[in-house]
């Protein structure tokens, strides 16, 4: 699927200095991510992979895949949404209740226009084919959830961000139907609704083109 190219606001470089300028105990704790005295970076896992982050250089680089998706077609999402979440993770859990990205702070924007997430096409490409919704989200370190749906995957974009995606098969009576949620806790840990849209986006597009 083609995407709305979007920028990080004007400010990225002083962000960067900002994360570069903290302790390394404190973001690695804020962050759940790791610091590599080695590679002089923190180690980030998002969907299941993980990323050498260095702030100081502002670098994100993938040594298993430097080819992933999430460096190439999903850059700026993905680059605006590790940026954020360096500057502005907690150190909470989350607390296992789930919001719809229309229900944060700004995400009506998320209903209308180019920021409408394309839950109907994922819905469409896997009307009937659990095991491959499934095996797609296993792709990505998705965790499978019993007990909603005919498929729940939990995935992990970001370490304390947890996003999951719920599917409805087809039937006779209804279409198909693809539902995402958030953790309750995803404002504190990405601030800015924009962020919150690039990860659901993210998680949408691994589901499609990944």
């Amino acid at each position: 699927m083609d995407l709305i190219p979007i920028k990080i606001q004007h400010g990225e470089e002083k962000a960067w200095e900002l994360v570069c300028g903290l302790s390394r105990e404190a973001v690695s704790k804020r962050t759940a991510a790791v610091f590599s005295e080695k590679a002089e970076a923190y180690i980030l896992n998002s969907y299941g992979i993980d990323f050498h982050v260095n702030p100081c250089e502002m670098m994100i680089a993938c040594l298993s895949n430097p080819n992933t998706l999430f460096l190439g077609k999903l850059s700026d999402f993905f680059r605006m949404a590790v940026l954020w979440y360096m500057s502005n993770a907690k150190d909470i859990p989350p607390t296992g209740k789930l919001i719809r990205p229309v229900d944060v702070k700004g995400g009506h924007r998320f209903t209308t226009g180019t920021h409408v997430l394309p839950v109907e096409m994922i819905a469409g490409k896997y009307a009937r084919d659990r095991e491959g919704f499934i095996s797609k989200g296993r792709e990505y370190g998705a965790e499978i959830v019993t007990g909603y749906g005919d498929a729940y995957l939990r995935f992990h974009p970001l370490p304390r961000v947890p996003v999951s995606m719920v599917l409805w098969l087809e039937d006779e009576e209804f279409p198909p139907r693809v539902d995402l949620f958030f953790d309750s806790t995803c404002e504190f840990q990405l601030a800015l609704s924009d962020v919150i849209w690039a990860v659901a986006m993210m998680t949408c597009v691994v589901m499609i083109d990944g």
